[in-house]
């Protein structure tokens, strides 16, 4: 059946799916980058709910300096990306926001054999340069 690590990324694209809906039926009529701050403040609440809630909490104190830098870089490319995609979904359509999106599927397939020293076999270039070619055919107009 599927891996362990499969379901829980079909669990996320789904999710993800859902958000591009709900987001685009509750930001009309309101400023984007508002509404990513509103949704942001609301994801903060429900994870440190479910983290105490599932014992999960440690003390943040002790975790090394690189762990924190990297978190950090991670929450402004997050922050970036919300910003970005909030602004993208008001004005355009999210069933071609979305999709595009996605090409970050491409890029950290290409950034993880940069920078993490991956290497997808050729069956899976083959399907990340099939999402590249979706990603732009959707891109360019007629």
């Amino acid at each position: 059946m599927t891996s362990h690590w499969f379901f829980w990324a079909l669990l996320s694209a789904v999710f993800a799916a859902l958000t591009a809906i709900f987001a685009k039926i509750g930001i009309q009529g309101i400023d984007s980058d508002l509404a990513t701050l509103i949704r942001t403040a609301m994801i903060v609440v429900i994870l440190a709910a479910f983290v105490g809630f599932v014992g999960k909490w440690s003390n943040p104190l002790h975790w090394p300096a690189r762990t924190w830098q990297f978190l950090a870089l991670s929450a402004l490319a997050t922050g970036a990306s919300w910003l970005c995609y909030f602004r993208a979904l008001q004005i355009g359509e999210a069933s071609k926001v979305a999709p595009v999106d996605k090409f970050s599927l491409v890029l950290v397939a290409v950034f993880a054999f940069v920078f993490l020293g991956e290497r997808p076999s050729l069956r899976e270039w083959s399907g990340i340069a099939m999402v590249a070619a979706g990603v732009l055919t959707l891109a360019f107009k007629r």
